[in-house]
């Protein structure tokens, strides 16, 4: 069976409610994921655009979230490390935590949830950049769950 990501706050490949975006309250969607494989020891959340103008940019790096896990809930608090463990790096707006869907007025935007099972936990202080959290997932990746949604700021 497939390892899934979803969230009840919109399909993959449909629109981002604007309640999750930084025309909104910007907070982070509920996610669900199943089907984790065997030997997973952690759990890593990437998000980013790369439609972006500048290239790539990245709305949240979470990782070290445990195994035992199977959603992060809505509206994750911007805190270093949170009550189950898992830790959050900085985004491309230079803050901790997640960082809503914000594009400038245009054509719609694809932001990427990926979800990375991984056989270990990464050896990383909380406040790590993508890249960082990337090298130490090298060779450690398991299983990737993807979730694609859209938004078009009006």
């Amino acid at each position: 069976m497939a390892f899934i990501l979803e969230s009840p706050g919109f399909t993959d490949g449909g629109a981002i409610p604007a309640s999750y975006t930084c025309q909104g309250s910007d907070q982070s969607p509920l996610l669900r994921w199943k089907n984790s494989p065997a030997g997973t020891k952690s759990f890593a959340l990437i998000v980013d655009d790369p439609d972006a103008p500048v290239g790539i940019w990245v709305h949240w790096v979470l990782y070290d979230i445990p195994a035992s896990a199977s959603a992060i809930n809505q509206g994750v608090p911007p805190q270093e490390i949170l009550p189950d463990g898992s830790k959050q790096g900085v985004n491309d707006f230079g803050k901790i935590g997640y960082g809503g869907p914000c594009p400038p007025k245009g054509k719609p935007h694809r932001y990427f949830f990926k979800l990375y099972a991984l056989d270990n936990q990464p050896a990383l202080k909380p406040r790590a950049t993508k890249k960082e959290l990337e090298q130490a997932m090298e060779g450690h990746i398991l299983s990737t769950a993807e979730l694609m949604g859209t938004y078009q700021r009006s």
